[in-house]
């Protein structure tokens, strides 16, 4: 058992009595955000009544989660990255027609991951300037432009502020769900430009080499923050091989939601499980290194309590408990 687990001066380990039945959404099935679901659901059901059962959904982990929490269609969901959720707090992009101020969250799931925009070397294009000057035929590899899929959506937003108008210069846009399948048109000749997340993923250590990234503008960035509040962030130099340091769009993190309806010691104990017990997620990722894990660990369970929106009160008693370093 983790010293976490026993030692005198960490948060209360939660038990319930009574059995629960949770709903629980989070991806296609078979990555991220579906292991930490299946975590906290192992976790929570050591600690409740004998009958409990959790079940958990299929979904996209973009706005369809945070819709299907607001409506009330499942308890908990997760989403990324989590800046992108605090419009639907009060109705703005997205969530104009319909937003819930009664989210709250769990805690956060710390990813460090980028939106990035890259083109072909060939093309010989290291700007936007340079993109909007020259307006080559891109064939441009992202996910679906559909009104749920953050990437597609990012992406839409980045290209439209910069100028970039990919079918009107004489391009395709090559829209999928998930970026293996946008990084294969790359690999695979099929696509010339790429925007997409996703980056410590080693398909992107393969193109790298014959991509330029390009920085997203500052006024760009800055439109984006101020309708959205999605935040910029740096790509480090020689993150991408040979690439220098640049300034994108972060698309960090996985954000656990949930209602304030919640009841507070379920909610304090699904933030226990994430804090506490955080041994359990790290150890399916230690084989790599951090800066190229999907999960950036060691977890920090203070950090974890830092959500873009307001902490259920139940989960903000956990993190309040944790002692100060």
């Amino acid at each position: 058992m983790s010293p976490s687990l026993t030692s005198p001066d960490r948060p209360t380990e939660p038990k319930l009595d009574r059995s629960l039945t949770l709903h629980l959404r989070g991806d296609w099935g078979s990555a991220n955000l579906h292991r930490v679901c299946g975590w906290i659901a192992q976790e929570l059901a050591d600690r409740c009544g004998p009958h409990t059962r959790i079940a958990t959904w299929n979904s996209r982990g973009f706005s369809d989660a945070v819709r299907a929490v607001g409506r009330g269609e499942v308890q908990v969901a997760l989403a990324t990255p989590t800046a992108f959720v605090t419009a639907a707090l009060d109705g703005r992009g997205g969530y104009a027609d319909e937003w819930y101020p009664d989210l709250r969250a769990l805690g956060v799931v710390p990813q460090r991951d980028r939106l990035v925009v890259a083109v072909d070397k060939d093309l010989g294009i290291t700007t936007f300037a340079e993109l909007r000057e020259h307006k080559p035929a891109l064939r441009l590899a992202t996910s679906i432009y559909d009104g749920v899929n953050h990437v597609g959506l990012a992406a839409h937003e980045v290209l439209t502020r910069s100028g970039v108008d990919v079918t009107g210069w004489g391009g395709e846009l090559l829209e999928d769900e998930r970026p293996f399948e946008s990084l294969d048109h790359v690999k695979e000749g099929r696509a010339n430009a790429i925007v997409h997340e996703a980056v410590m993923l080693p398909a992107w250590q393969e193109i790298g080499p014959n991509l330029n990234f390009l920085e997203v503008e500052p006024d760009v960035l800055d439109g984006l923050h101020d309708d959205f509040g999605w935040p910029e962030a740096v790509v480090d130099e020689g993150y991408f091989p040979g690439c220098a340091r640049f300034t994108t769009l972060d698309f960090s993190d996985f954000l656990v939601l949930t209602r304030a309806d919640l009841a507070d010691d379920v909610a304090y104990a699904i933030a226990w499980v994430l804090g506490e017990t955080r041994h359990i997620l790290e150890g399916q990722y230690r084989h790599l290194a951090p800066e190229r894990s999907p999960v950036t660990y060691p977890l920090d369970p203070v950090t974890m309590g830092k959500a873009p929106i307001p902490l259920h009160p139940g989960a903000a008693r956990y993190y309040d408990a944790l002692p100060v370093s």
